[in-house]
């Protein structure tokens, strides 16, 4: 059946027939096909980026033009024959500039790599990688197996209790995940994703393993059918996505870029904000589910899929590469390399716009402004109908499959550029000349990001201490100098 195997049956049936129906792409499941909706997303011919030119883009011996690519891709996405093989570049599994020959090492060292990690999680779990899956506890809090548990020993280590309490949660998911499309019909297939997960969430044991990543996981098993791809680019994404699943007793990361929201609508559109505030919406939490697997359930599988790839050509950063071969914990940092005009025209619309502007604050993702660009969308019901937060989420569910991806990036651009207009990122090389009193006086600010408006206006959200002057005093706009106030790029 098609969707049990992956897409390479497929994609040689689509190129005898000539057929671009996306659901011989993603099969849906007979009995889901009446309540699933249709997708938006078609291939457009000189629109979607196509086999023939995704192949034509490489040169002889390998490099490819990601500039090129990053073009086609914003205008009309990938087209699913390839979508794999161009997901591995824009998550930044490889280096654009590398070779073919560079590229088969790299992609051969880390299959070894992912042998090496399942085989040690084979040895705790013997049930990884016999193409099953776990969906009971296997083990108590202190450490001890379950009765009829395939594993053998007491675990008394932290990392090895909280790892083996993740699998029985991961098998629960991974069952409920996408469960309209075929693929998911083969207890093989979902294993493989209950593998990816598991060994992930042994790999990287500060986050471990969090309800939402099955969602961001899964399209990987599908595009890509060898199981250590699947799980590098998944590796890849949960690089820009990590910080959104770390968990404490109080918290989510998730609200990090819920506040960074909160800012955005506050800058952009007061009236919407207030009104969100008085329903006590204010922390913008109806918003957490979009941010967590980035519109997974607002959009079908297929429009999903465009919208992710349309949001990472975007962000597209030439330096992602070199950034993300380091460890996760380096990697959490931006990147510190300086681009010259020649890289930072392989950056996406959304990256050049930051980089232009100064702007390197990792919760400004472009995720935030689509869900920004959606509040607008519903700006007017949101102010006449929504007398409580209950309405606000009833108003935002009526939009489930019928947005269109590029429109909602398209939007979300233009509210990102409406807010850098409003207000600055200053990093730590900038020095601002400020008045005190009559006086000038010269601050140099650290990386945190520092929120400047336009000139002319009061620095109502500056702690003034924090500057190095007395808290009684006020800093006027005004005497932000031109020179420094350009550098800055604060004057639009």
């Amino acid at each position: 059946m098609v969707g049990r195997g992956g897409l390479t049956g497929i994609v040689n049936i689509m190129k005898r027939t000539g057929a671009e129906d996306l659901g011989d792409f993603y099969p849906i499941r007979p009995d889901c096909l009446a309540d699933t909706p249709k997708p938006r997303f078609k291939p457009r011919a000189g629109k979607t980026l196509s086999e023939r030119r995704w192949n034509a883009a490489f040169s002889e011996d390998g490099h490819l033009d990601i500039e090129k690519v990053l073009r086609r891709i914003q205008r009309g996405g990938v087209h699913p024959a390839i979508k794999g093989s161009v997901w591995e570049f824009v998550l930044g599994c490889f280096d654009p500039n590398s070779t073919y020959e560079e590229r088969d090492q790299l992609r051969q060292c880390r299959r070894e790599q992912y042998i090496r990690w399942k085989a040690e999680c084979q040895h705790m779990v013997p049930v990884i990688g016999s193409g099953k899956l776990i969906t009971t506890p296997i083990i108590t809090d202190d450490g001890q197996t379950v009765i009829d548990s395939s594993i053998n020993s007491t675990f008394s280590d932290k990392r090895s209790i909280q790892w083996m309490r993740a699998l029985h949660q991961i098998g629960l998911d991974v069952v409920r995940t996408d469960r309209t499309l075929a693929f998911y019909d083969s207890e093989k297939n979902q294993a493989k994703l209950w593998d990816i997960l598991a060994i992930y969430a042994w790999v990287d044991n500060d986050i471990s393993y969090v309800q939402g990543m099955n969602d961001i996981c899964s399209p990987m098993v599908i595009l890509l059918e060898n199981e250590a791809d699947a799980f590098w680019c998944f590796e890849r994404a949960m690089r820009r996505l990590r910080e959104n699943f770390r968990c404490s007793a109080s918290s989510m990361g998730v609200q990090t870029q819920l506040s960074t929201l909160s800012q955005v609508i506050k800058t952009v559109d007061p009236k919407l904000h207030q009104h969100l505030e008085a329903l006590d919406g204010g922390e913008y939490l109806f918003a957490f589910r979009m941010l967590m697997v980035l519109f997974r359930r607002e959009f079908t599988f297929a429009d999903s899929l465009y919208l992710w790839e349309l949001m990472w050509a975007m962000e597209y950063n030439p330096n992602i590469f070199s950034l993300y071969e380091k460890p996760i914990a380096e990697s959490d940092k931006s990147a510190e390399s300086v681009l010259n005009n020649k890289l930072l025209k392989q950056c996406g619309k959304f990256e050049r716009n930051k980089v232009k502007t100064g702007c390197k604050d990792q919760q400004s993702a472009l995720a935030v402004f689509l869900v920004a660009s959606v509040l607008e969308a519903k700006n007017k019901r949101i102010l006449k109908e929504a007398k409580g937060l209950d309405d606000v989420v009833q108003i935002l569910s009526d939009i489930t499959g019928n947005m269109d991806a590029r429109k909602v990036c398209k939007d979300a651009l233009k509210i990102h550029k409406k807010y850098l207009s409003k207000v600055c990122f200053i990093l730590s090389y900038t020095f601002i000349c400020v008045h005190i009193l009559g006086g000038i006086g010269v601050a140099t600010f650290s990386r945190v990001p520092i929120y400047i408006p336009k000139a002319g206006t009061i620095l109502t959200s500056f702690s003034l201490p924090t500057l190095g002057y007395p808290s009684s005093q006020q800093a006027s706009a005004k005497s932000i100098t031109a020179m420094h106030a350009k550098k800055a790029n604060c004057i639009p």
